[in-house]
């Protein structure tokens, strides 16, 4: 799945919640946590992404991105 990290950080400064509550919140190791955050890994495996969503109870179309 494509995305910009910027459109999950939209959704935690939205919930004023930080990405190690993120970390903290799903079973996502740090280090995949950093390169999304760092923008490391432009193309995230689905599951990840619906791990993200469900913690942050937001649709995975949040961070759909075109190609």
């Amino acid at each position: 799945m494509s995305f910009k990290s910027n459109k999950i950080d939209e959704v935690l400064k939205k919930k004023q919640l930080t990405w190690y509550w993120l970390f903290q919140h799903t079973t996502i190791g740090k280090t995949t946590i950093y390169d999304i955050r760092k923008g490391a890994n432009k193309h995230v495996e689905f599951e990840t992404m619906e791990k993200i969503a469900d913690a942050l109870d937001v649709s995975l179309d949040e961070f759909r991105t075109k190609k």
